[in-house]
């Protein structure tokens, strides 16, 4: 079955990446689980301000930016989307990971 879904999307069911791009185990494509969403707080390079940093959501470009919108006004802050990481201005570990776990993704806090 998971065969018939990446020949007619083209996409793994997985990792929802091209199939030339897929990071599952080699010859099986949607075999491997992906690792946990990882939320936690960055400062370096931003002059002391911290972010909230989301990592690890196998999302393609246009669902990351949505889902990031909509974490951004679930926070009340601004924030961006850059190299596959979400970053939410100021410290919203909390807030985040219970509303990633409510949207059904196995999401951590990371870090202190």
């Amino acid at each position: 079955m998971n065969a018939a879904a990446v020949r007619s999307t083209g996409l793994c069911p997985n990792c929802r990446r091209p199939v030339r791009d897929c990071v599952c185990p080699k010859h099986a494509p949607g075999a491997a689980r992906p690792a946990a969403v990882r939320v936690g707080r960055a400062t370096a390079g931003r002059a002391g301000k911290g972010v909230t940093v989301i990592t690890g959501l196998p999302l393609p470009p246009e669902e990351l930016q949505a889902l990031a919108a909509r974490l951004k006004k679930r926070c009340g802050s601004g924030g961006t989307v850059r190299d596959g990481v979400i970053e939410i201005q100021g410290d919203h570990r909390d807030t985040l990971v219970a509303e990633l776990i409510k949207d059904g993704w196995e999401a951590k806090r990371s870090g202190g």
